[in-house]
């Protein structure tokens, strides 16, 4: 089963970017994330559309 969304730094990993451009595009709208507790996860979709585009 893949996950729906993963933490901000497997994000960055997966992207291939630092985790300051990667903040940088959640806190932008451009990697949709959402928050549980204290945790921000992104959204694996927008990973995917952020790589196609």
């Amino acid at each position: 089963m893949q996950p729906e969304a993963v933490s901000v730094a497997d994000a960055a990993k997966i992207i291939g970017l630092g985790m300051t451009k990667t903040y940088e595009l959640v806190n932008a709208g451009t990697l949709h994330s959402i928050k549980i507790g204290r945790r921000r996860l992104v959204r694996v979709d927008s990973i995917r559309q952020l790589v196609a585009a």
